[in-house]
């Protein structure tokens, strides 16, 4: 069953009337983050041996053995798996069919909209689909308020709206930066513009969201820069890959949608769910840059690169990098 907004908080505190939880979207700090609120609601600890099981996407083998093991210590055991993919979906639904008593938290940043692993959830009563999405402008200018005002911080609507428009895209960095400033300003001071710009710096906020958007934009630099930031931040190689697939397949139906009658412009507000609105820009360049073969040939590239990253030694992170420097540089020679 899908979440909304309203039933999500109390989920996290007690997720006890369901037995799978999918954590899916294009915020990974914000993935990263629930799924940590939900392994300590249920075991207690994010790091106990007895209850808690840390897996990777290539789990499916093992995930029936560790949902059925009975820790030691007691309690209900939590097995979490990172960069989940619809490669689990029968090892899942095989879970589900059964009565292991675990509780499993697939992290899934990048599932596609039409994931066979998502629908498949959605349709169950034993398991809670919730989206994670960046949040909008109030929500951003919200979370700076409040960091700020606990840390006795004042800040001024100039700065506010200057680190309105370089946070936001991953809640754990716009977090970290945001407290960065405060243990700047220090208790009852003030986070103006000169310390934000001190404090915060160019890369703040970049992400694998910015890394995509410059690639499908034809910035080469920018891409190759906040890639570096989002494989350092913990950024998984065959995230990175299906992060590119999603952000170029909607750019795909975007331009279908051109080739029906729209302008760029109407394009990308039609787009499910909402782009954010400091991305709209490189968006519509990209839809400028990117005719609808070229797109369809992307997507099918990304695809190979993605099962690629699967393979058992294969070297994930060059893949990964190649494949989307490889938009950028396209993209670059289309402006020139």
């Amino acid at each position: 069953m899908k979440l909304d907004a309203r039933r999500i908080d109390g989920f996290l505190r007690d997720p006890s009337p369901v037995r799978v939880a999918l954590l899916h979207g294009e915020d990974t700090g914000l993935i990263r983050e629930r799924g940590s609120k939900l392994t300590r609601a249920v075991a207690g600890s994010l790091d106990d041996p007895f209850r808690v099981a840390d897996l990777d996407h290539d789990a499916a083998a093992r995930l029936g053995d560790e949902l059925a093991s009975m820790p030691l210590t007691g309690g209900r055991r939590v097995v979490r798996v990172r960069d989940a993919g619809d490669g689990l979906t029968a090892a899942v639904e095989r879970a589900l069919a059964g009565r292991a008593p675990g509780f499993l938290v697939l992290e899934a940043p990048g599932l596609a909209s039409r994931s066979k692993l998502r629908a498949a959830l959605e349709k169950s009563a034993d398991a809670a689909v919730i989206a994670c999405y960046p949040p909008d402008a109030a929500a951003i200018a919200g979370e700076i308020r409040t960091a700020m005002q606990a840390a006795g911080v004042s800040v001024d609507a100039e700065t506010l709206r200057w680190l309105q428009d370089r946070l936001g895209s991953d809640l754990e960095v716009t977090r970290r930066e945001i407290e960065k400033l405060a243990l700047y300003a220090g208790p009852n001071g003030k986070a103006d513009m000169a310390a934000a710009q001190a404090c915060v710096g160019d890369l703040a906020g970049v992400s694998l969201e910015d890394a995509l958007y410059a690639a499908t934009a034809g910035d080469p630099a920018v891409t190759d820069r906040a890639l570096e930031l989002a494989l350092s931040e913990g950024a998984a190689a065959v995230a990175v890959v299906r992060g590119g697939l999603l952000h170029v397949q909607k750019l795909h139906r975007a331009r279908l949608a051109m080739a029906g009658g729209m302008q760029a412009g109407e394009a990308t507000e039609a787009v499910r769910p909402p782009i954010f609105f400091r991305r709209k820009p490189a968006f519509e360049q990209a839809l400028r840059l990117w005719p609808e073969p070229a797109l369809a040939a992307a997507a099918a590239r990304l695809w190979e690169a993605e099962r690629n990253c699967k393979r058992t030694g294969s070297p994930a992170e060059t893949i990964a990098r190649s494949v989307i420097l490889g938009l950028a540089q396209r993209a670059a020679a289309q402006r020139r």
